[in-house]
């Protein structure tokens, strides 16, 4: 099938020719962590019909967004990855978390929520740490683990707990969510019992005492 175009010279709409569809910036979301199962997907992307799901891929790999690839034996699955034009549309997301996050508000009856949702908005209130700090955060909220990997200016998120982490945070969502758009600062949080900080490391001590400030990802 064509892609639609907005057939306007203008490097929004070219971008949006290509990522404006629904579900392609939230399946971009899903692979920053890593490759993905095609029902691991499908089961973090609460509301999207697997039809709309395969077609979205297709588009994305068409678009060189995505590579599919087999995994190496024993496995017998396919993984979807992003590819380097991708992964470049990091900052966009994270820009968008920040213009978002102040409408989230309370967490409706009717919203899905899972912990690595959380991952790009913490990582722009982090993300200072990434030029004095190298090392691993992992983030334990009810709902999952996830963590962020600091080194040479750049944070970057995977899914999952870690067996050895410089920090791991505890926390629930209303706390992630007021460190990530600026309503909290880590300090408060631990002071305040709701954030709570473990690790022997500068990067641990760092997380509990220092108040970073949101940063734009670039």
């Amino acid at each position: 099938m064509p892609r639609r175009s907005y057939d306007q010279y203008c490097a929004i709409a070219r971008a949006l020719d290509t990522v404006g569809d629904r579900w392609t910036l939230l399946i971009v979301r899903e692979l920053l962590a890593g490759p993905r199962r095609y029902t691991d997907l499908h089961a973090d992307l609460p509301g999207v019909s697997t039809d709309m799901l395969a077609s979205r891929l297709r588009d994305m790999e068409r678009d060189e967004l995505v590579t599919r690839r087999r995994l190496a034996p024993p496995g017998v699955a396919y993984v979807y990855d992003l590819t380097p034009q991708g992964r470049e549309l990091l900052p966009v997301l994270s820009a968008l978390a920040g213009w978002g996050g102040p409408a989230l508000g309370e967490r409706r009856p009717t919203d899905a929520v899972r912990a690595h949702w959380f991952a790009i908005p913490l990582m722009r209130r982090l993300r200072p740490l990434a030029a004095e700090h190298t090392g691993a955060v992992e983030v334990r909220l009810p709902e999952g683990i996830f963590h962020l990997l600091l080194g040479e200016g750049r944070i970057a998120y995977r899914d999952g707990a870690l067996e050895y982490a410089d920090a791991r945070l505890a926390l629930d969502a209303a706390t992630c969510r007021e460190l990530a758009d600026g309503e909290l600062t880590t300090e408060d949080a631990v002071l305040a019992g709701r954030l709570g900080v473990t690790g022997d490391t500068p990067l641990a001590d760092a997380v509990r005492g220092t108040q970073v400030g949101v940063a734009t990802m670039s």
